[in-house]
């Protein structure tokens, strides 16, 4: 599915990856991809938002080849078991994720880091965000690494790795960020989202939750959100 299309990515550390370059002096967004989509699936965000800065972007693609149908792959960062999630769904288990440390995700971390570091962007420069399970990615990013990003964009995440995330936020209270979730989110529920805002808020972050009527998707309303928080930090 991704074949006729790599042509057009570029190597950055470890990872593959599109670059859209804007205005110099303007921060640089990083935005990670959900499970099963590629690079390309994010990219047209940087075309639609509303914004007084024209950002750099950089939109990597997952180091991990996954099937979605016969004949088709798609990219991911870290193994997801498909079958316990979706028995968790049916069984209305918002809380699946919550204390979970994901296997696979330590080395998706490591290989975005060396990625942002081949980058040669300044962490002060740097916005970090995602839909899904790279908002997961983008999260622990934010809290483990010693650097703080200048903000952080999580679009239909979920809390995972709960303690360890709630000891380390307390050293991130200076990090903005913005978070949007729909209340019908079949895949990652809406509660787990409330409280990953919770917990980031009690740890002393600033930031926005826009929940909106919807499924897992980034409408209309998370893109003007997105577009606000953009230019109250820039």
């Amino acid at each position: 599915m991704l074949d006729d299309a790599e042509d057009q990515l570029e190597t950055l550390g470890p990872l593959q990856v599109l670059r859209v370059s804007g205005d110099p002096d303007a921060p640089t967004i990083v935005l990670f991809h959900g499970y099963g989509a590629s690079a390309f699936d994010l990219y047209p965000i940087h075309e639609v938002l509303a914004t007084d800065q024209k950002f750099n972007w950089i939109f990597p693609q997952g180091h991990l080849k996954i099937p979605i149908m016969p004949g088709y792959e798609g990219r991911a960062w870290f193994p997801i078991d498909m079958q316990a999630l979706q028995e968790a769904m049916q069984n209305r288990d918002a809380y699946y994720f919550t204390h979970r440390n994901p296997e696979g995700l330590d080395v998706a971390r490591q290989a975005a880091l060396l990625m942002i570091q081949a980058s040669g962007v300044p962490w002060k420069q740097l916005i970090l965000g995602g839909f899904s399970q790279g908002a997961m990615l983008a999260t622990d990013i934010s809290l483990v690494n010693e650097s703080t990003p200048h903000g952080l964009m999580l679009l239909s995440g979920t809390l995972i790795k709960e303690d360890i995330w709630q000891n380390l936020a307390s050293k991130k209270a200076n990090l903005r960020f913005f978070q949007t979730h729909g209340e019908s989110d079949p895949v990652l529920g809406f509660k787990n989202a409330k409280r990953l805002e919770k917990l980031l808020r009690d740890a002393g972050l600033l930031g926005e939750f826009i929940g909106f009527p919807g499924g897992h998707e980034i409408p209309q309303v998370a893109i003007q959100g997105m577009s606000r928080y953009l230019n109250s930090i820039s």
